[in-house]
């Protein structure tokens, strides 16, 4: 494994700044059925505040990420290609190897109490969850929301686990004294192509009853409805039955994000479909031919849907970044728009 553009041994690159030790890297593996087959990478990181490229679509210009790699194992992730930076395997190996930085509540405790630190707003979940399985046995994130509710930082996370709950009271006593936001990703309710695409991850189902839960203790939660998988999870009656799911669970608002397909999750999501649906190999070729992103005017189908259903079920969409309570660069709030909605954030 390549760590020289991560750490501070002989070859690091200088201009990007060590972010962890080169002596400071453990590797282990559990013998339990929930870890079976993974390997983690211990480091003790040198910074965990990360800021986002001006360039970037994100709607928000800080984040922490605890891990790399995810054993949720989603086939379509975009932060695959992040592992090609470590010589490591962006298929089965951004599934395998979890780097974790055991030390990050120490380091965002010290970085948030910097002069320089203005307070900011930092977003989760963004590359890869931070509530994925790795997150039961190494408990980063109870230290992380402690150093963000000590300072009264603003702070959203995104997820597709279920193991925020174990979190609540933290995360309520965090709304009691800065803006918090929780989005839980839900892209459609069919078991059979969760099964086969996000095989890592609590079902479809028991992600709405955290949000049901989160809910109903008094936190504000929203459903990312992402990735809408097109010719399997976009049919009138998917996208239906989901926007039902959502209202049903009581999230604060839906918001519907088109699978976007780059670099490095493109090869592994092509090779699943021509392994599962060989049939549609042909139609993604045409549809993505372009570019990362499914054309506009699939994405502009996707949103009027999905917001005429939730208009229907009772749920109002959201604009940009709202449901993770993300300013809007002091504009107020306006209607739900019109043009689609494509986040680069799963």
């Amino acid at each position: 494994m390549r760590w020289d553009n991560l750490t501070d041994g002989p070859g690091a690159r200088e201009q990007a700044g060590a972010l962890f030790g080169a002596a400071s890297v453990v590797t282990r593996t559990f013998d339990t059925p929930e870890f079976r087959g993974i390997t983690f990478h211990e480091v003790r990181a040198r910074s965990v505040l990360n800021r986002v490229p001006g360039a970037s679509r994100m709607p928000f210009e800080w984040t922490v990420n605890p891990y790399r790699g995810c054993s949720h194992a989603c086939v379509y992730c975009f932060a695959r290609k992040t592992h090609s930076y470590l010589d490591l395997d962006t298929g089965i190996g951004f599934d395998s190897q979890i780097v974790v930085k055991t030390n990050a509540p120490e380091v965002l405790r010290r970085e948030l109490a910097a002069p320089r630190w203005e307070g900011s707003h930092i977003a989760m979940g963004t590359n890869v969850d931070c509530y994925q399985r790795a997150e039961g046995r190494y408990r980063l994130m109870p230290g992380i929301i402690e150093a963000l509710l000590d300072r009264a930082n603003p702070f959203s996370i995104l997820t597709k686990g279920t193991l925020i709950l174990r979190d609540l009271p933290l995360l309520r006593r965090a709304a009691g004294v800065t803006d918090v936001g929780i989005s839980v990703s839900v892209g459609f309710t069919d078991t059979a192509l969760w099964r086969t695409v996000e095989p890592g991850t609590p079902s479809p189902a028991a992600r709405l009853a955290a949000v049901r839960a989160l809910t109903g203790a008094g936190i504000e939660c929203g459903v990312l409805m992402a990735p809408v998988i097109p010719f399997l999870g976009d049919s009138p009656e998917e996208l239906r039955a989901t926007v039902r799911a959502v209202a049903e669970s009581g999230a604060t608002s839906v918001t519907p994000l088109v699978l976007h397909l780059r670099p490095g999750a493109r090869e592994w999501f092509t090779a699943w479909l021509g392994a599962h649906h060989p049939h549609l190999v042909a139609r993604y070729e045409r549809m993505y031919a372009g570019g990362s992103y499914a054309p506009t005017w699939y994405q502009r189908q996707i949103t009027r849907q999905v917001h005429e259903l939730a208009a229907e079920f009772g749920i109002g969409p959201s604009r940009r970044g709202a449901a993770r309570r993300i300013p809007a660069s002091g504009h107020p709030a306006g209607p739900a728009p019109a043009e689609p909605v494509q986040l680069s954030l799963l």
